[in-house]
């Protein structure tokens, strides 16, 4: 198991979200901010089957707006789950 843990722009988020839930992807939005100019910025966290990671990147590969020459779309990590409880 993974978990996606996705920085990108606040004005990217509602699409973002609406895409990967839509793609049956499970999504948890945490309102942040970050960089030199303290921008809204949105956290995703996404926990899914190893299978799946690449399915998911492209969708927020697809749904991210273009940027300035330069600027970064959006910042993905890719981590693994040793273990997952819901309760």
């Amino acid at each position: 198991m993974k978990l996606i843990i996705a920085i990108l722009r606040d004005a990217d988020s509602d699409h973002i979200t609406q895409a990967l839930t839509a793609a049956k992807f499970r999504v948890t939005r945490i309102a942040s901010t970050g960089g030199l100019l303290r921008r809204g910025v949105a956290t995703l966290l996404i926990g899914l089957e190893d299978e799946h990671v690449e399915s998911a990147i492209q969708v927020i590969r697809e749904k991210t707006s273009t940027s300035e020459a330069g600027e970064k779309r959006a910042t993905i990590f890719v981590v693994n789950v040793d273990r997952f409880v819901q309760i």
